[in-house]
């Protein structure tokens, strides 16, 4: 068959997920409590259907069956992460031996079908004994991730060649900072900012251990949730806007970790409005001098501002709305289930961006998916029939194809998700799998997209 879209030998195909959203197993084998945990077991009502992170899709007991899975589907390559509060259950100490052993077994697995593991260390799941003591708004819990990491990379390190620091890193400032859809749900700018701005330490400390332990052929790498800024027109006061929303949501963490520094023009809102992060120099020299290898790009949406239309409110609390407006694009193409516009050219845009100003940084797209409500509605002959999805996929592949054509630096493609996951405050409201996952009996069924991810993986294109 000819294909119209090829893609370049060793492409990595496949999908990302996460340890709290799949493994469940949540108070099984030793493992400690996090933050997801408590929050449920304190507020249930606030998880769609008030369903919470205790099962999810049980990948603790079925992963050699979803591995198996995955192979079928073609895939060469799966990022997962690990669980912290697994792993150490009270964030420092005693590591615990029965998840030495399932990560053990699950990474031996992947291999072992020739599904090339990228692991990730952090995503969302601060354990509770360390945010007890603050979480990253405190420096102890900095080391402490750091001595983590390093235990990670001497348990696994011989067979895993593929390590990420944080997954979406900006998110736990946000979400638990500033809007409130994270435990602590605290809303205060300054303690966001150096949440973040600890997080980047942390993220650091982790890349000074791997450097030190000098893993063969192994890369470092960070995954970051990117969404280009456009503005509603160019006038000024609109290109303002959108440059200081790209400084928050994306050059606060690309900057720092692929330039080694910060953007002048973002410390200098944050001095003005007092709300610097504590640092130290040595911290600064720290970012100065480790960068990562790649960087995982996830993308779903833009985002379109505007300038403000009102003055803000001056007794509220300081937010980056303070700065600019969404802008709601007339026309837009929309998912109306998550609410996100469908916008397939910001692929390009970002990847154009990192081979422009940030030397064509070797990256991969480690997220990219459609969430829908519902899905049942789309069953013939036991199969979603969810061809929506298969057109997402394409149209974003199309322009993702195009970038690496122009010199983009970009070797693979990961769909979000494999099996329909459990998904935070939203937990299985959209679902977003190649596979089907029934709650009830956790029974796995192949979508149609499924099958057609199949033959892209397999044909290296479509």
């Amino acid at each position: 068959m000819s294909l119209k879209y090829k893609f370049k030998e060793g492409f990595y195909w496949g999908a990302a997920s996460s340890a709290p959203q799949s493994e469940g197993a949540a108070d099984e084998d030793g493992k400690g409590q996090n933050i997801w945990d408590y929050w449920y077991e304190k507020e249930p009502n606030r998880f769609f259907n008030n369903v919470g992170p205790m099962v999810t899709s049980d990948f603790y007991h079925r992963y050699k069956q979803d591995i198996k899975l995955m192979k079928e589907l073609n895939f060469n390559s799966f990022r997962t992460s690990i669980s912290w509060s697994r792993l150490i259950p009270n964030g420092i100490g005693e590591v615990n031996e029965k998840a030495v052993e399932f990560y053990n077994s699950m990474i031996n697995e992947m291999i072992e079908n020739g599904i090339e593991p990228f692991i990730n260390l952090y995503h969302f799941d601060m354990p509770l004994k360390m945010q007890d003591i603050g979480g990253f708004e405190n420096k102890k819990v900095v080391e402490a991730f750091a001595a983590y990491a390093r235990k990670c990379f001497e348990l696994f390190g011989d067979r895993v060649k593929r390590w990420i620091t944080f997954n979406e890193p900006i998110v736990p400032a946000e979400g638990g900072y500033l809007y409130n859809s994270h435990y602590p749900n605290i809303v205060d700018f300054k303690k966001a900012v150096q949440v973040a701005y600890n997080t980047i330490i942390a993220h650091e400390r982790a890349l000074e251990e791997f450097r030190k332990l000098n893993i063969q052929s192994a890369k470092i790498g960070i995954v970051l949730n990117l969404s280009p800024v456009y503005p509603r027109s160019n006038n000024t006061a609109d290109l303002k806007a959108a440059r200081i929303a790209d400084l928050f949501f994306n050059k606060s963490f690309l900057d720092p970790a692929l330039k080694g520094q910060y953007p002048e023009e973002l410390v200098d809102i944050l001095r003005n409005f007092e709300i610097l992060p504590e640092y130290t120099v040595e911290e600064l020299s720290i970012i100065k001098s480790n960068k990562v290898d790649f960087v995982g790009v996830n993308y779903y949406q833009p985002r379109r501002v505007k300038a403000k239309e009102y003055l803000p409110n001056p007794e509220a609390p300081l937010m980056p709305e303070y700065f600019f407006d969404d802008y709601i694009m007339p026309g837009r193409k929309m998912n109306p289930y998550r609410g996100w516009e469908i916008y397939e050219k910001g692929i390009y845009d970002l990847l154009l961006n990192l081979k422009k100003n940030y030397d064509n940084i070797e990256s991969y797209i480690s997220e990219n998916g459609m969430g829908v409500e519902g899905e049942e509605r789309y069953i013939k002959d036991g199969v979603v029939q969810d061809d929506y999805r298969i057109e997402f996929i394409k149209d974003h592949l199309i322009w993702l194809h195009k970038a690496i054509d122009e010199g983009c630096n970009v070797n693979g493609y990961h769909l979000w998700t494999f099996i329909d996951n459990w998904s935070w405050m939203n937990a299985y409201k959209n679902r977003y799998g190649l596979v089907s996952l029934d709650l009830k009996t956790q029974k796995r069924t192949i979508k149609k997209s499924g099958y057609w991810f199949k033959q892209l993986a397999q044909n290296n294109g479509f």
